[in-house]
């Protein structure tokens, strides 16, 4: 056997895609299994978008490689878009990088700005890709807790005391994922003085600002963000094009053009008819944002009922895309529980702890599936019990 890189032994293959083999081994048995999961948007982009891909394909140059800083106007389009929704300025030239999704962001900055043996601070609960990208370029991933009793935000003097040598970059999620937790401004100013009085790097990952959230920030607009910070973000979630794979990084010049350094040597360029489309959703007026809002405002309800039949307790003023929820007291620990939930009642929901240690108790319901799907899942539940609903263990 080919040995493999030292590198994979500090990591493992990434949780959804073992769970969702089982998922289909489920289904082919004749279970079908409801997926609420995966946030992976099920609702099409608008038609603007559609037509504005088909159209493009039949461009002069549409299949050739493309720059891989991205279309000028893909880049005049995103600093627009950044300026209308969140007043932030950006120069689209030196100050915006598309991406091919964000995923691909988290991987590109870490090679651009870390050594074998630095250390970076990740939160607990949070998104995986950070730790694992951490360990596979050679850097020490340090967690940092997050609980519900803080709101989901770090206790910095906490950090502080604690020492940050060797600590090169920090990873934010604000709408944060998977909790919903949102920051304020007060808040972001507090993360852009740490990262400046301790001469770290601090990346704001912001995919989910404008799904049922009413006041959406960019840390880029917090005072002295300057040289120290960076946001990406994607239209995935916002616009329904996860599959199309496209992101965006924002900051000050020099911290893109150390990116771009990478980015340059790991793709050719996005596809020119994605960047088109992409154009066209970054345009979308208000009734877009309203009616995607209203089509999650009524999936959440019905989630909301589920959650409230396995006894569960959450958060009525949580935003994004995902209903976090913490289980009733005297509950089997999160993977025993979603596991019982998938086997029994044919449901797979995210166990917590796939986000850390600290989302052990917890568990993430996806808004990504039809209100027909919600409505079944509710019929699986009942009988409506004044008391929590206990799962019985599955055998073998």
């Amino acid at each position: 056997m080919i040995p493999q890189a030292n590198r994979l032994q500090q990591v493992e293959e990434y949780y959804f895609s073992r769970k969702l083999r089982e998922v289909r081994q489920l289904a082919a048995a004749g279970h079908p299994v409801i997926n609420m999961g995966i946030g992976s948007p099920d609702l099409a982009p608008s038609a603007a978008v559609l037509q504005t891909l088909k159209d493009a394909v039949e461009e002069m140059g549409a299949h050739q490689y493309q720059s891989y800083q991205g279309l000028p106007e893909l880049r005049e389009t995103i600093a627009c878009f950044y300026n209308r929704k969140f007043g932030v300025s950006l120069n689209p030239d030196s100050e915006v990088l598309p991406l091919m999704g964000s995923k691909e962001g988290i991987m590109h900055i870490s090679m651009a700005f870390l050594n074998p043996g630095d250390r970076v601070l990740i939160p607990d609960p949070g998104y995986p890709t950070y730790a694992s990208v951490t360990r596979l370029v050679g850097a020490e991933p340090i967690t940092y807790t997050l609980s519900q009793a803080r709101g989901w935000f770090p206790d910095l003097d906490t950090l502080e005391s604690q020492g940050l040598d060797g600590v090169r970059l920090m990873w934010v999620s604000y709408p944060h994922m998977p909790t919903g937790a949102t920051a304020d401004r007060d808040q972001f100013r507090a993360l852009v003085d740490f990262a400046r009085r301790n001469n770290l790097l601090l990346v704001n990952d912001n995919p989910y600002s404008f799904v049922l959230s009413h006041r959406p920030l960019s840390i880029l607009d917090t005072p002295g963000a300057e040289g120290n910070v960076l946001e990406l973000n994607s239209l995935s979630k916002t616009f329904n094009m996860a599959g199309w794979r496209v992101g965006m990084l924002l900051g000050a010049a020099p911290l893109i053009e150390a990116v771009l350094k990478v980015k340059s040597n790991m793709d050719s360029g996005m596809f020119y008819g994605i960047q088109k489309g992409a154009i066209a959703a970054l345009k979308s007026g208000p009734d877009w944002f309203d009616q995607l809002d209203a089509t999650y405002r009524r999936r959440r309800a019905g989630v909301f009922q589920i959650a409230d039949r396995l006894g569960c307790t959450y958060d009525h003023r949580a935003v994004g895309m995902f209903v976090w929820a913490r289980l009733p007291e005297g509950s089997p620990e999160s993977e025993t529980f979603i596991d019982e939930l998938l086997h029994e009642k044919h449901l797979f929901v995210a166990p917590g702890t796939v986000f850390g240690p600290q989302g052990e108790g917890y568990i993430r319901f996806s808004l990504c599936v039809p209100e027909d799907k919600i409505k079944e899942a509710l019929k699986r539940l009942e009988p409506i019990r004044q008391e929590p609903i206990t799962l019985k263990k599955t055998e073998g």
